[in-house]
């Protein structure tokens, strides 16, 4: 890159810093491109240039390591509010509790203007330890406002404090309350969802498995972004993008893994594995999403075909240009809102029929 370029991607880093992603993607879009930088392709995909450009600026921006549960959360906190934009403005938006596996979990209503009888229970991501209602605040105002649906977000509690499975318990027993307290909430039972992206994915994919097993009553429809879904095997995606800069790194993985599972003998159990489950037959249809640039993207892949083999209506959309954590970026032109387009139409069309 010439020195002119480096000064003005510097000076952006700057502007970002202070007003989120908003003079970044001002910029015309042939001088994003060359900020950017030579296309990246992996495994025959190429990077999403829009993407390739803020990972960039990642890359100069202070690095955090993840030292300890209280600063990895802080800093979850920090990249939020700098890639989230200005929240949607919705009918109404309400703080409440919901019964968790123990006591009463915080959890949040969104109601869009157009709300239709569809609620989406939604389980943020954040490898069990990071995350909460604030971080995904953004995301569940647009899945709410964009498919015409409630969005029940869950605060589930988070690990190491709480390891597993007690995550997943909280996540099912919410999922239960929800359905038995639908119509207070303006939905109706039986059009109640299940989503979550990555370790939210990986416990909406528990309490869907966990609800027929346990003859809870099931999910109209499971919701997987790019999910974790196997705490002990590895697949070959994860040593194509571990390393890199690509949002989520093997050593992220390994210390997310760790916090929640401090005990290794549960992780083959289904309730923190859902992949390794026997019997995938009964599941509710799933729409699943696998990004092309994710260490985890061959183990949401390899459920998509096992669910489809057990006979489960499926819907997967393996995005080839994007990272994991792709639905919160939703500042980003291009193909992150591809995405979300394809998602809160199936959710429309599913939800609200």
């Amino acid at each position: 890159m010439n020195p002119r370029l480096d000064s003005l991607l510097r000076g952006t880093v700057t502007a970002v810093q202070a007003n989120a992603l908003t003079p970044l993607y001002a910029l015309p879009t042939a001088v994003r491109r060359r900020l950017a930088g030579t296309p990246i392709q992996i495994d025959g995909n190429t990077l999403c240039p829009e993407l390739q450009l803020l990972l960039r600026v990642q890359s100069l921006l202070p690095r955090t390591t993840k030292s300890d549960a209280a600063t990895a959360r802080a800093h979850l906190k920090t990249l939020c509010k700098l890639v989230s934009g200005h929240p949607r403005e919705l009918q109404r938006v309400t703080d409440l509790t919901v019964r968790g596996a123990d006591g009463q979990l915080g959890a949040r209503l969104y109601v869009p203007r157009d709300a239709g009888r569809g609620l989406l229970v939604f389980l943020h991501g954040g490898g069990w330890v990071v995350g909460d209602l604030d971080t995904h605040d953004a995301l569940c105002r647009a899945l709410a406002e964009d498919a015409g649906i409630r969005v029940l977000a869950v605060d589930y509690r988070l690990a190491p404090e709480a390891p597993a499975p007690t995550a997943a318990e909280d996540a099912i027993a919410a999922f239960t309350w929800a359905v038995d307290h639908a119509e207070d909430l303006g939905a109706d039972p039986s059009l109640v969802a299940v989503g979550g992206d990555s370790a939210g994915g990986n416990l909406a994919a528990v309490v869907a498995q966990q609800c027929v097993r346990r003859d809870l009553p099931r999910p109209a429809l499971q919701v997987l972004l790019y999910p974790a879904l196997d705490l002990v095997h590895r697949r070959p995606s994860r040593d194509l993008f571990g390393e890199g800069d690509f949002i989520l790194t093997e050593s992220d993985i390994i210390w997310y893994r760790d916090h929640y599972t401090p005990d290794p003998s549960i992780r083959p159990d289904p309730i923190v594995s859902p992949l390794l489950a026997d019997d995938l037959t009964g599941l509710p249809p799933t729409y699943i999403t696998t990004a092309g640039f994710d260490p985890l993207r061959d183990e949401g892949n390899e459920y998509a075909e096992a669910l489809k083999s057990a006979g489960v209506q499926v819907t997967h959309h393996p995005h080839p240009a994007l990272t994991h954590g792709h639905s919160n970026l939703q500042t980003l032109p291009g193909h992150t809102r591809e995405a979300h387009k394809a998602l809160t139409t199936h959710l429309r069309q599913t939800l609200n029929p």
